[in-house]
C-alpha cells in the first residue's frame, strides 16, 4: 500500500516528492514506490454561498437578512475544481492506504486539508507532517516523526469557527450595508475595527489645534543644557515669557546642583515573529505587510533559508539547541562572517530571552535554516529581509550593550536646566548591526524630537560653577498625532488581538482594495468612503474589544479550553443584532468618488476607482458593469492641424480619437473606415444645437457613416 501526501502548493509538493523519492510526474501529482504526492491550490473547498442554500439569495435583498444556516455546508470551489477532482481520485485509489497532511503547519493549513478530507469522504487513517522549515533535512526528519492527525482536531475546530464566524458576520453585515445604502460597502469582524482605529486617529488629527511654543537652550562650558519648567515641561507657550527668560539668562552664571551617573544595560532584542518583522521592514524599507509576507514566503519555500514565517512566537525551543551552531555556520558568509565565526569557537549562552518552551505554541521564532546561502541569488527585497533575520539571529548570542549615562541638573538665576550624556562601554549585540540599529523601544508613531543632547559631556561635579556663553530660543509648534504607518497599525492590531500574524497583512490589503483606506507615502489615510463606512457600520463592530474577545476565544478553542458550539451560538446572535442595527439606521451614504463622466451604456455617472492598473471609471449600476481606464490614452493618429497625437476615447458608437485643443474628432471603426474630415466638421456644425441639448456625438458620427455607406 502507498501513502498519499497532501501539500498546500505545487512548489511544496514538488520538493517533498523530490526528497521522498516520488520522481514520476503525472497530471496533478508525483508518484514513487512508497509515496504519492499531490497538492491543493490554497483552498480547494470552501463554505457554501447563500444561493447554495436557497436560489433566492443570489439576489441581494435586505429583507432576506440575516442568513444564518443551522448547519454550514461545504462546496468545491469552481476555480480549483479540477485539482480537487484529481485529489479525490487519488484518495479513492485502492492502493492508497494512508494519508499524510503536509499543508502549512498552522490554523489555515489545517482547515483547508480537513475540508478536502471531508468533501472527498476520506475515511482511512491520516497523519500530520509538522515542520518549521522546508530544507531536505527538515522534511526527512518530519516524515520520520509523523504525528497522529487527531492531535490537531482542536486546531481544526478553532479554524472552522473562525471561518464560519467570518461568513456569518462579514457576509450578513456586508449585504445589509450594501443593500441599505445602495453602494458596495464591505464590513467584517476584523477589518471594521481596524478601520475604526484608523478613523479614531483621523478624528484626533482633525480636532487637533496646533500651538506655537519656544524652548530655551544655553551653551555652557563645553556642553549644552535645556530649560525646564516646574512641572518638567520644556515648552513655553507665552512668547513674552520666553523672551523675558532669555534676557534673564544671557551672560549669567550657574551652579551644577546634581550629577547622576548610572550604568545602563540593554539586552539583545528578541528573535523575530512575523508581526515584528513586518514592522521592521515597514519602518526601515517601506515594505507593506503583504510585501513582507510574500518575500518571506519565497525565502521559506523557494530558497529554504528561513524557518516557518507565520509564527507569533519570538522564542526558540530547547530541542533546537543542538542545531544552533550549524545555523550560525550556514550564515557565516559575506557581511556576517566577522560576527558569526567567533560564536563557533566556544559554547553558546542560551538564556530565557532565547530559549523558552513555555512561550512557543505551534512554531518558534523566525531564524535562518542550516541551508547555505548564496547572497547573489537573492533579489533586493529578499536580501533586505534575510539581512534583518540573520543579524537579529546572530545578535541573540552576543552580550548586552552597556553604557554610562550621566544626567546633570544646573541652576541658573533660580531656574532649572538639564543635560544628558552617554558614554558607550561595551557595544555588545549592537556591534552586529554596525551602527544601523533601530531600538525596539522606538515609538512607531514618533513622539517628537529629542529633548536633550545625548552627546559626551565633560567631567562635571556638583557645586561646579558654569557660565552662559550663549542663550537661544528654539521655536516650534505642537504636532498632531501621526497617521498610522503599517508598522504602527500592526502594533495596534497585535495589541488589541485583531487577526493573527498570518492574516493581518491581508486585512490591510482588503481595506486598501475596497477603497476604504489608501497609502500616501508610508502613511495610511482613510478615504471618503472609509470615513462614511465607519459611521454606517454598527457601533459594536467598530471597536476592537469585541473582535479581540472573539480571537481570544478562538485561541482557547485551539488549546482545548473552549468549545465551538457556544462560540458559534454567540456569533449567530451577534450577526442578527448587527443586521438589525443596519436595517434600523436612518443615515445616508453619498459616493465620494463620483466623476464628471457618464456611462455610455446607461448614462449613470461613473465612479473613480484606484487599482493596480491605474485609475478606472466604473459604472455603479448593478445591471451594467461598464468600466474603462480613466488615464489619458494616446493613439498613433495625429491631429491634422497641430500634428500632436490624438486622445483615444470611447462613446456609444465605439472608439474615436479627439484633439481637445483643436476640437477635431475622428471615428475609429472595426473595418478601418472613418468619416471624411470636412464632412465630419460639417456634421458637427449642423448638429451643434442638438448636441448641446444632449444628443450623443458618437451616435451622430455613426449615423453619418451609415449614410455614407448607403
Amino acid at each position: 500500500m502507498k501513502t498519499l501526501v497532501l501539500a498546500e502548493k505545487p512548489s511544496v509538493a514538488k520538493e517533498i516528492a523530490r526528497v521522498m523519492g516520488s520522481r514520476d510526474k503525472h497530471k496533478g501529482y508525483f508518484e514513487g514506490s512508497k509515496y504519492v504526492v499531490t497538492w491543493a491550490l490554497g483552498h480547494l473547498v470552501g463554505l457554501a454561498e447563500p444561493e447554495d442554500y436557497d436560489h433566492k439569495y443570489a439576489t441581494w435583498n435586505l429583507e432576506d437578512l440575516p442568513i444564518l444556516p443551522k448547519t454550514m455546508k461545504l462546496k468545491v470551489l469552481r476555480e480549483t475544481g479540477q485539482q480537487f477532482r484529481a485529489v479525490q481520485q487519488l484518495m479513492r485509489r485502492g492502493d492508497i492506504g494512508e494519508l499524510v497532511v503536509a499543508t502549512d503547519a498552522a490554523r489555515e493549513g489545517e482547515l483547508l486539508a480537513r475540508w478536502i478530507i471531508e468533501m472527498a469522504k476520506w475515511n482511512k487513517p491520516f497523519k500530520r507532517l509538522w515542520i518549521s522549515s522546508q530544507t531536505d533535512k527538515a522534511i526527512k526528519e518530519g516524515f520520520a516523526q509523523l504525528r497522529p492527525g487527531n492531535q490537531f482536531d482542536r486546531l481544526f475546530q478553532s479554524a472552522r469557527c473562525r471561518a464560519e464566524a467570518d461568513w456569518m458576520v462579514g457576509l450578513n453585515v456586508t449585504r445589509a450595508l450594501t443593500t441599505k445604502f445602495n453602494a458596495p460597502l464591505s464590513a467584517g469582524r476584523v477589518q471594521t475595527p481596524t478601520l475604526g482605529m484608523i478613523m479614531a486617529r483621523e478624528q484626533e488629527i482633525t480636532s487637533f489645534r496646533s500651538e506655537e511654543y519656544a524652548r530655551i537652550k544655553v551653551q555652557l562650558d563645553g556642553f549644552e543644557a535645556l530649560w525646564r519648567g516646574p512641572g518638567g515641561d520644556n515648552r513655553i507657550f507665552d512668547p513674552n515669557r520666553a523672551k523675558e527668560l532669555q534676557s534673564k539668562f544671557e551672560g549669567s552664571k550657574g551652579t551644577i546642583v546634581k550629577v547622576k551617573k548610572s550604568e545602563k544595560t540593554v539586552p539583545h532584542p528578541l528573535a523575530y515573529d512575523l508581526t515584528e518583522l513586518q514592522r521592521d521592514a515597514n519602518r526601515r524599507f517601506g515594505l507593506s505587510a503583504k510585501q513582507t509576507s510574500n518575500v518571506l514566503q519565497k525565502l521559506y519555500e523557494q530558497h529554504k533559508l528561513v524557518t516557518y514565517p507565520r509564527t507569533d512566537s519570538r522564542y526558540l525551543t530547547s530541542d533546537m539547541a543542538g542545531t544552533l551552531k550549524e545555523r550560525i555556520s550556514s550564515v557565516a558568509v559575506g557581511p556576517y562572517a566577522a560576527f558569526a565565526r567567533p560564536l563557533l569557537r566556544g559554547n553558546l549562552t542560551l538564556g530565557k530571552r532565547i530559549v523558552d518552551d513555555s512561550k512557543v505554541t505551534d512554531h518558534h521564532a523566525i531564524i535562518p535554516t542550516e541551508q547555505t546561502v548564496l547572497l547573489n541569488a537573492l533579489s533586493s527585497d529578499e536580501r533586505k529581509l534575510y539581512d534583518l533575520i540573520v543579524r537579529r539571529f546572530i545578535s541573540l548570542f552576543y552580550g548586552p550593550a552597556r553604557f554610562d549615562q550621566v544626567a546633570v541638573t544646573i541652576e541658573i538665576n533660580g531656574e532649572t536646566f538639564t543635560a544628558k550624556g552617554i558614554t558607550m562601554k561595551d557595544q555588545g549585540w549592537r556591534a552586529v548591526y554596525e551602527n544601523a540599529v533601530v531600538d525596539e523601544s522606538e515609538e512607531d508613531e514618533g513622539e517628537g524630537e529629542e529633548e536633550t543632547s545625548s552627546s559626551a559631556l565633560p567631567e562635571l561635579n556638583e557645586g561646579m560653577k558654569v557660565s552662559v556663553k550663549r542663550c537661544r530660543l528654539e521655536n516650534g509648534r505642537t504636532q498632531p498625532p501621526k497617521r498610522y504607518t503599517e508598522a504602527a497599525l500592526l502594533s495596534q492590531m497585535e495589541k488589541h488581538g485583531l487577526g493573527t500574524p498570518a492574516t493581518r497583512a491581508d486585512i490591510i490589503e482588503k481595506l486598501v482594495s475596497s477603497d476604504t483606506i489608501e497609502r500616501q507615502g508610508n502613511a495610511l489615510h482613510p478615504t471618503g468612503k472609509g470615513k462614511q463606512l465607519i459611521d454606517l457600520a454598527p457601533a459594536e463592530l467598530r471597536k476592537p474589544e469585541l473582535t479581540s474577545k472573539w480571537e481570544a476565544e478562538l485561541e482557547r478553542i485551539a488549546k482545548g479550553n473552549g468549545k465551538p458550539d457556544p462560540f458559534l451560538h454567540d456569533i449567530r446572535e451577534m450577526a442578527g443584532q448587527l443586521v438589525s442595527r443596519v436595517k434600523g439606521s436612518d443615515a445616508t451614504y453619498k459616493p465620494h468618488n463620483v466623476s464628471s463622466s457618464h456611462c455610455p451604456d446607461c448614462g449613470t455617472r461613473l465612479l473613480e476607482k484606484k487599482t493596480k492598473r491605474g485609475l478606472l471609471l466604473i459604472c455603479p449600476a448593478e445591471d451594467c458593469g461598464y468600466r474603462r481606464s480613466a488615464e489619458k490614452r494616446l493613439s498613433n493618429r495625429r491631429c491634422p492641424q497641430c500634428h500632436k497625437k490624438m486622445e483615444l476615447r470611447e462613446g456609444k458608437a465605439g472608439l474615436y480619437v479627439q484633439c481637445l485643443p483643436c476640437g477635431i474628432t475622428e471615428t475609429v471603426n472595426k473595418d478601418g473606415q472613418r468619416v471624411n474630415k470636412r464632412e465630419q466638421q460639417k456634421l458637427v456644425k449642423q448638429y451643434a444645437k442638438q448636441e448641446s441639448l444632449g444628443a450623443n456625438l458618437g451616435e451622430l458620427l455613426k449615423a453619418a457613416m451609415e449614410q455614407k455607406g448607403k
